[in-house]
């Protein structure tokens, strides 16, 4: 095992509904965003069963139309108004710090790659007290509306040593998958985020219940 990344496998984590758990954060401020733009409340069943990326679309299979750059411009901000002030009362997924401390005690690498806003991420992640951990954390700068490839592409690209063939994305959503794809990594996605297993499984990747299991998988995608 080394500390290049590229013995023992280099994991790329998700952060919300992955390793931050705020699945209960976002469902209260959908359902007060929601109340802003006249739309019905969404349980959290039906909210993993629709949900996807780009974010534009799960409103399209709420509403059964795309909405317009307005009412995106509205629903987006309402969001992030309600969940930044929710987020505060969130904490880590269950085994999620002591995971951290473990992987990077073996000498191996790990880096978080996420669409919430950088300039956001960075404080809520140094108030966990995990951004040691880490060789890189980058948040979404810009436009919310795209999915995580291309993120995904900057965000190996800025990880010196690091070999995408043995990388593995952690996350909550088939967009982990596709995004882990796109730059020739493997993926590992949880439930305990913002999809329903049977959501997840079209992905054809490992699907797992806990974090735990997720690190257990890479081992072996890596092996």
């Amino acid at each position: 095992m080394g500390k290049n990344g590229t013995q023992g496998g280099h994991i790329v984590w998700d952060w919300n509904g992955t390793l931050f758990h705020d699945i209960d954060a976002v469902i209260e401020a959908t359902n007060a965003s929601f109340a802003e733009v006249g739309l019905e409340p969404i349980t959290l069943e039906r909210y993993r069963d629709l949900y996807c990326v780009p974010v534009p679309k799960f409103y399209e299979r709420l509403m059964g139309r795309l909405p317009t750059d307005a009412e995106w411009a509205v629903m987006d901000e309402a969001f992030h108004r309600h969940y930044w002030v929710r987020a505060a009362g969130a904490g880590l997924a269950e085994g999620a710090r002591e995971l951290l401390a473990s992987w990077q005690g073996a000498g191996l690498t790990q880096s978080m790659c996420s669409l919430a806003p950088h300039a956001e991420l960075l404080p809520i992640v140094r108030t966990h007290g995990i951004e040691r951990h880490f060789v890189r954390v980058d948040g979404r700068v810009g436009d919310s509306r795209g999915g995580k490839a291309e993120h995904m592409v900057r965000h190996i690209a800025a990880l010196p040593g690091v070999d995408p063939g043995r990388s593995v994305v952690i996350g909550d959503a088939v967009d982990d998958a596709l995004a882990a794809a796109h730059v020739g990594a493997k993926a590992v996605l949880y439930t305990g985020g913002s999809h329903s297993r049977a959501s997840l499984a079209v992905a054809g990747v490992p699907v797992v219940d806990t974090l735990a299991e997720a690190v257990e998988e890479v081992g072996r995608l890596v092996a």
